[in-house]
């Protein structure tokens, strides 16, 4: 490298010391996680690829990423980050590569050749990304991304949450990664509009605090997807649902039932709503409507419509109402809200009672009566001229089931509750559960025992969708059998 490019190159005002070897520190406190997270008991988390690993090859993926997050710390002390954003990716892993080596080299790490050739590459590219989220978003254990402020960043693994080693350099650079992830999706983050919702390339949920509102500086929440999306079996197989449950839902989705999924917050609404689409035929011409679009559809005929913040001068604002008017001039036969929260609802249970059967969306609530009265409330936001009857009226006439996921004590994701809404009587909606969820306490290693049973009663919509072929077997609906 010649002058002018390590001028232009590293950080000016940097005093040259000896290299410090921040490996061992990373590794040691990664190693002591890894210990603690091995002998914590195993959980899953369903809003992303999280399957309990092989602990080798965890212990091995951890240390590459305790490894990655030292160099990138280094990397950091020592380059101008004023200039990334100007350099090819050849003529920063050429820039690179020779402090690289001299890390490695220092922290007797061994590599081959094709390994550094492959890790100059990979740090490059993490560089020119998102810098020291990169590692973090490569690793399928991990289920959340939580920065705090440009020194303290936690992730959830397994339903647990845990510090990592990951530094920004300041406040500068954090806000340098923010804007990359807020201006690739047509949005802004400033002083005037300090809260976003944004997505990554591959789906995954990101919401954005920065100054004034942010305290301590520029507050990042990732929601990580699945590379693979979830589908009814997998779920099964993770032991969020019974396979009855399964039967029961592929048959109400196939027969054109409208389900709502209700959960709190980090429930799995939206991988529950991912799983339920994956049972929708490909003949039909599917619409999402979503504040960020992140729903994993995987029907040949979708399309994908997204709400538009406001302008500096607060006009041209798209809200999901606008956007669900608009969905039913463009011939769907079926509507799919990432989530109802405002006045749209109205439009939804519309568009439900209109044609449009079989359409989905989620609502955050703690029960499925929630839900209704949730739904009651959200209407009531739209302003029209309404009566709670008339209200409850068309909320009986638009929803056939039910759903409700829970966040468990241990991390775990359950489908607890699959309730029919039979109708209404006098002024009081009418439902009937399902399908349940028993907790039955906790086991040795703290995690929540139970089981999914069948309360006996059957679903009065089987003789609607027995009229288009379908069919579920009887002896699902035996209270006297456990569904697990």
């Amino acid at each position: 490298m010649n002058d002018t490019v390590l001028g232009r190159f590293f950080s000016p005002a940097k005093p040259s010391e000896k290299l410090k070897n921040p490996f061992d520190d990373a590794l040691e406190d990664r190693a002591d996680t890894t210990h603690r997270q091995t002998s914590a008991p195993d959980t899953q988390n369903d809003a992303s690829d999280h399957g309990t690993p092989d602990s080798k090859a965890a212990q091995e993926q951890q240390t590459m990423v305790a490894m990655r997050v030292a160099l990138h710390r280094y990397l950091l002390d020592e380059i101008n980050l004023s200039v990334l954003d100007t350099m090819y990716t050849e003529e920063l892993c050429d820039e690179i590569r020779p402090m690289v080596k001299e890390f490695i080299k220092k922290n007797q790490f061994p590599l081959s050749t094709p390994e550094l050739d492959a890790l100059i590459l990979d740090t490059t590219n993490e560089m020119l990304g998102l810098g020291p989220l990169e590692p973090l978003l490569k690793d399928d254990t991990i289920a959340d991304i939580l920065v705090n402020s440009h020194e303290q960043v936690f992730i959830e693994r397994f339903g647990k949450l845990e510090q990592t080693d990951i530094r920004f350099k300041d406040e500068d650079h954090l806000m340098r990664i923010v804007n990359k992830i807020v201006s690739a999706v047509g949005r802004r983050v400033d002083e005037s509009s300090p809260l976003v919702d944004a997505r990554l390339p591959d789906g995954s949920r990101v919401n954005v605090a920065v100054r004034p509102v942010a305290v301590d500086g520029p507050m990042v929440s990732i929601r990580k997807f699945s590379r693979r999306p979830y589908t009814l079996e997998r779920l099964v197989e993770s032991g969020s649902m019974a396979d009855a449950m399964r039967v029961l839902l592929t048959a109400a989705v196939k027969g054109r039932k409208s389900i709502i999924i209700s959960g709190g917050t980090g429930s799995g609404k939206t991988t529950m709503l991912n799983a339920l689409s994956s049972q929708i035929s490909n003949s039909e011409r599917l619409l999402t409507i979503e504040d960020a679009a992140e729903l994993q559809l995987q029907q040949i005929h979708v399309c994908r419509l997204e709400t538009k913040p406001a302008t500096l001068d607060g006009r041209n604002e798209v809200r999901q109402r606008e956007l669900l008017k608009n969905a039913l001039r463009m011939r769907p036969d079926r509507i799919i809200v990432g989530e109802v929260r405002g006045e749209e609802a109205f439009d939804m249970l519309q568009a439900m009672n209109t044609g449009h059967e079989g359409s989905m969306c989620t609502v955050h609530a703690n029960t499925p009566r929630d839900s209704i009265s949730r739904l009651e409330q959200m209407i009531g936001m739209a302003g029209m001229p309404m009566t709670i009857k008339s209200i409850r009226q068309q909320i009986a006439a638009a929803i056939d089931l039910i759903v409700q996921v829970e966040r468990m004590h241990d991390g775990t994701r359950k489908l607890t509750s699959i309730t029919e809404v039979t109708g209404m009587e006098n002024d009081v909606i009418q439902m009937q559960e399902i399908m349940a969820y028993k907790k039955q306490g906790l086991d040795e290693n703290g995690k929540v025992k139970g089981m999914h049973y069948a309360t006996g009663i059957r679903p009065r919509f089987l003789e609607q969708i027995a009229e288009v072929g379908l069919s579920v077997p009887e002896d699902l609906f035996d209270p006297s059998r456990e569904l697990n």
